[in-house]
């Protein structure tokens, strides 16, 4: 038995998602599990569709087990992220290999790009373009320019090396000596145009809402068909379907409350309570946006102070492993992790893990708040319950050869 573990967001499951399964099986990964975002994704959005129909798309196209990344760790910066998956992975106490896509595809210039960032990461160089206005990864990237040149820089101009960057240096914050492997992607990250049969997440996203392109060729059947069951079925969310309630709970909150956020920094919260006055979502991220605080990060804030996380979240370690979804392999995996002696609790169940008490019932509870926000993210507004009243199964998986 080899296990490999993939950290991702499926959002949604895409032919380049199938292409690094199938390439990770081929470098003998006989199992696999995933550390997936739940129903808020890493850039500060909401998945188009929920984690459980998500993880099962996955399970059902070639992955074994899938593990939720509890969502504090799901909205922060790809370091924090990095670390919480990361974790999780150890917490297994079976795992082999850690697989990850990258622009890239070189592990050699990856693990040269990790030295250059513990390198220039507090040079005073830093402190002082970030005075200037730039955000810390532009900071970064032009330190280890002037250090390291362009090729070792230009690793931090693409999303998916980033990551895989986070993931080594996270594997040696954390000790977890398993191998990295990582796969070429064949599409660009945020590329409007596909390459082939594969495309971008984002790119078939915005195929989503016109109706004039398809975007059936760029999944694998499974993940197709469960797209379009939840377009039907009126449970497809958008990040603009949550704007009255962000616009409300911004402006019925205090300057102390935004203050004590995680990512809230050098003002920022004045900033933001100044434009609680828009009368759009739009217009409100553009009020706050700078070359210092990206979108990416504003939309995390929002959602954070709509969900009700807190920096304390992420300061330890995620507590437990919420299983979405497994098949037979799936079992293995969790039967290999019992008796090579795990560190953390996994289960299918929330209410199970929420009544271990501590930090296992402050996460849930959490949890059950952000997919009852989700909730109202969806077209059709979903129950507030639905995370404690979820019923995970067996799933069957349609590569049975595997």
């Amino acid at each position: 038995m080899k296990i490999s573990g993939i950290i991702c967001e499926y959002n949604p499951f895409h032919n380049g998602h199938l292409y690094h399964i199938e390439q990770t099986r081929k470098h003998g990964a006989t199992h696999i599990v995933a550390i997936m975002s739940g129903n808020f994704v890493q850039r500060g959005d909401v998945a188009v569709i929920s984690k459980f129909e998500r993880a099962k798309a996955a399970v059902r196209c070639g992955a074994d087990l899938v593990i939720e990344l509890p969502v504090a760790y799901c909205l922060s910066p790809a370091e924090v992220y990095a670390r919480g998956a990361i974790y999780l992975l150890k917490g297994l106490s079976c795992v082999d290999e850690l697989s990850f896509g990258s622009e890239c595809g070189d592990l050699g210039m990856l693990t040269q790009a990790v030295k250059a960032a513990y390198a220039c990461g507090r040079r005073p160089e830093l402190e002082e373009l970030m005075r200037r206005g730039s955000s810390y990864p532009k900071a970064l990237q032009t330190v280890i320019r002037q250090t390291y040149g362009d090729q070792v820089a230009s690793l931090f101009s693409s999303p998916n090396n980033v990551l895989a960057i986070e993931y080594l240096k996270a594997m040696v914050a954390v000790k977890l000596k398993i191998t990295p492997f990582t796969v070429k992607r064949n599409a660009e990250h945020d590329a409007q145009v596909p390459t082939g049969n594969i495309a971008s997440a984002s790119l078939i996203r915005q195929m989503m809402d016109s109706s004039s392109e398809e975007f059936d060729e760029l999944m694998p059947e499974v993940s197709a068909q469960t797209l379009s069951e939840c377009a039907a079925q009126g449970t497809t969310a958008r990040f603009e379907n949550l704007e009255r309630a962000l616009l409300y709970k911004l402006r019925t909150t205090t300057t102390e409350e935004i203050a004590a956020l995680p990512e809230i920094g050098q003002g920022l919260e004045n900033k933001i309570l100044a434009a609680a006055h828009e009368t759009s979502l739009e217009s409100l991220l553009f009020a706050i946006k700078s070359k210092r605080y990206p979108m990416a990060r504003l939309r995390r804030i929002l959602l954070d102070l709509m969900i009700g996380i807190r920096p304390e979240h992420t300061q330890a370690p995620p507590p437990y492993g919420r299983v979405l979804a497994l098949n037979e392999r799936g079992r293995d995996i969790l039967a290999a992790a019992k008796q090579a002696g795990t560190t953390l609790p996994y289960a299918t169940s929330l209410a199970k893990l929420s009544e271990l008490g501590g930090m296992c019932k402050v996460c849930a509870d959490l949890e059950a708040r952000a997919t009852a926000v989700y909730g109202l993210a969806q077209r059709t507004i979903a129950p507030a319950d639905a995370d404690y009243k979820a019923m995970i199964g067996l799933v069957k998986s349609e590569k049975d050869g595997i």
